[in-house]
């Protein structure tokens, strides 16, 4: 038996035509399961499909655009995936957005309300769109994509962090009430990670080579250092951890933060 097989499973991951969720995609995929790959932008999202499907030699991946901002998209989102691949097993809430940089005494109620309904109550839309059917056939895994920032203090990044904390804590409420129904719910907490997302952490040598200083593995990670994590919570090697943050950030937080 191999405990990392996901054949015959269906996931969908969000923010998957880049970065960290395009990487647990692809491992999904190469895990053997069938994969939604879901951005904003439909070109993007094909570009990733076509990819992952090429290197299969099969259909093994389907690309449908949504904003994790527009309750309706998320649904047609779940509703599609259903209609093309008959069933979800697997949801990877990883898209998020931080539209500010700043002390907390600088953020506008809107740019508040946007980290929170993207980071935190997009997931809850989403969760709650594909939970019913897992319950019904008693299995299923949910994964949320939070942060070490959940974590840690920030004067820059204040707001994310705190939209990441109450990852955690949804991932929590949900495993809980969930796991008469084996369906699985767990966080995954990357450190700093070489993506767009996080491009204004380590674009500049030089702040880059502060966080290798403050990092015990003397660098930051890579996208693929994180999709093991997403495949082993989604297989029948996490079968009995339900309700756990995962931090995968080179030791990082070991340290004190960043």
């Amino acid at each position: 038996m191999d405990l990392f097989d996901l054949t015959g499973k269906v996931a969908i991951i969000t923010g998957s035509s880049r970065g960290i969720g395009r990487a647990i995609a692809e491992a999904y995929a190469d895990a053997g399961a069938k994969v939604v790959i879901s951005s904003r932008k439909q070109q993007a999202c094909e570009e990733v499909a076509n990819a992952v499907n090429a290197t299969h030699g099969e259909e093994r991946a389907i690309a449908i655009a949504a904003s994790i901002s527009d309750k309706a998209m998320l649904q047609t989102l779940v509703s599609e995936t259903r209609r093309r691949f008959g069933k979800i097993d697997i949801l990877v809430c990883n898209a998020a957005s931080n539209p500010y940089y700043g002390p907390m005494a600088g953020i506008t109620d809107e740019q508040f309300r946007k980290i929170f309904d993207n980071n935190v109550l997009a997931n809850h839309w989403l969760i709650n769109m594909v939970v019913p059917e897992m319950i019904e056939r008693e299995n299923g895994a949910i994964v949320i994509v939070s942060s070490i920032g959940g974590l840690i203090g920030s004067d820059v990044i204040g707001a994310y962090n705190v939209s990441k904390a109450a990852d955690f804590q949804l991932v929590r409420n949900l495993a809980i009430e969930f796991g008469r129904h084996n369906v699985r719910v767990n966080a995954i907490a990357p450190g700093v990670i070489r993506t767009d997302f996080a491009k204004a952490l380590w674009e500049d040598p030089e702040a880059e080579a502060a966080l290798n200083r403050v990092t015990p593995l003397g660098r930051i990670g890579e996208p693929d250092e994180i999709a093991g994590a997403a495949v082993f919570l989604a297989s029948k090697a996490g079968a009995y951890v339900t309700g756990q943050g995962i931090v995968v950030d080179g030791g990082t937080t070991i340290r004190g933060g960043l």
